[in-house]
Order: structure tokens, then sequence, then C-alpha cells
């Protein structure tokens, strides 16, 4: 009888550095990480792991010390280099908490390059805590085996964000009443994707962004949850622009 493989496989643990790193360098963990490692997973002298400062790429390291509070990293050798991925960003308007936080989590494993959250006038969340959301990106990235993150922008207003887009980054408007397929109007390059908050853009917003030149695109015949409309979309662009091939 054929033996049974274990499962899940058993893989090196994947940790987020804040520290430039290269082979023969030496990484001092903050307090959480080294407990995340000596008390959580109960590793010690001469373990292996992954790191990666978003960056340089991926890089194999071993615990050079381990103390109760504290943990010393020793760079070995480079895995994989830095990810090239397709520069599109998502522009999305916050909604509750547990359901932007599932927004990035799930838009940093789809491998988007900037998150800008953007106020507009329906937007139900008053308050955007960044440090959550780059902890958020932190922890998919570590699961999901990217080498870079996600920048996470300071919110803005709707207005600042379509007028500050640059000319050579093609806007893509969800627009709930209708436009085009991505697919129709899907071109190479830099790219932004927006999506409103619940109930949508208000008349006058639409007619906003759409006079801003941005190509309004149509989601299906389905009414989308916000938070599941900027990650369809997300999805479709990088399909089109080769990032799943």
């Amino acid at each position: 009888m054929p033996a049974v493989p274990a499962w899940p496989p058993k893989s090196l643990p994947r940790l987020f550095v804040g520290a430039m790193l290269g082979k023969g360098a030496t990484v001092e963990l903050n307090a959480g990480q080294a407990n995340y490692l000596g008390n959580v997973l109960r590793l010690t002298n001469g373990a292996e792991l992954l790191v990666f400062d978003g960056l340089s790429g991926e890089w194999l390291a071993r615990i050079a010390a381990a103390g109760k509070k504290r943990m010393t990293l020793s760079i070995e050798s480079k895995m994989r280099e830095p990810e090239s991925i397709p520069d599109v960003w998502l522009a999305f308007a916050p909604v509750k908490r547990a359901q932007t936080d599932w927004l990035v989590e799930k838009a940093t494993e789809l491998g988007a390059a900037r998150l800008i959250p953007v106020m507009t006038q329906r937007t139900v969340a008053e308050r955007v805590r960044l440090d959550r959301l780059e902890s958020i990106a932190i922890e998919a990235a570590e699961q999901c085996g990217r080498t870079r993150l996600p920048e996470i922008a300071q919110p803005m207003p709707l207005r600042r964000f379509v007028e500050e887009i640059d000319s050579g980054r093609r806007l893509y408007f969800a627009d709930e009443n209708g436009g085009s397929s991505l697919a129709a109007s899907f071109a190479e390059g830099p790219a932004a994707i927006l999506v409103g908050p619940e109930g949508g853009f208000t008349n006058e917003e639409r007619a906003f962004v759409r006079d801003s030149g941005a190509a309004a695109i149509s989601l299906g015949p389905r009414i989308l949850r916000a938070e599941t409309a900027g990650l369809a979309a997300l999805a479709a662009f990088m399909t089109l622009a080769g990032d799943w091939r």
C-alpha cells in the first residue's frame, strides 16, 4: 500500500522583516515575531525559515540566537528574485471594518501594487486605521508567497484621487449604471481601478469621474457588494494583464 502523504505539506515558516536583506546579514526580530517563532512555532537555534523585505526578494534565513523575547536571524542565500506584477492600483470606498479588512487581505493575495481608500459622499467608514490595514497586508503577503507588499495610501477624497492620478495611468471606473466590459476597455500599462461604496456613487460623482476620461466598465449582470466588486475587477484585470498565465 502506498504511503499517504501528510497534509498540508510541510513548508518553511515565512516572515516579513523591515530590515534590508542580503547574504551574510543578521536581523534582529521584534518581540512579536520572536514570540511567534519561538513560543508558537517552537523554533530554536539552527531552524530555517524564509524571509522577505518587500524589495530584494525572498531569502533563506537561519535562527542564530533565540531568547525569551529576542531572536536573531542569519541570512544565508537568496531563494527568489522580487516578483514581477502588473502595476495596478485598487481605489475603494471603505466599508465596515470586517469587510474592509477582507478586501485588503484578498487584494494583497491577488497582487495589487497599491491600495487607496477613497472617501465618497456615501462612504460609511468615518475612520481608516492604516496600521491595521498594513498589518493585514503583511500577514496576507507572508501566507500567499508575495515578495512585495502593496502600498497602503492615506485616505483621500474622491475628487482629489481622480484629479491627481497620473495621465499615464489608465483609470477604470466600475460604474453600476453600466459601461463596456473590462476586456473591451483593457490596455497594457499602469492602471487604477475605482470602485464605489455601499449604495454606489452619487449621480454627481459618477458624472465627474466619467468626465475625467476614465473608462467606465461593467462588472456583469448581478449586483455585487462593494468589497466583492473591487476584488472581481482586480481578478479580471490580472487575468487580462497576464498575471495568471
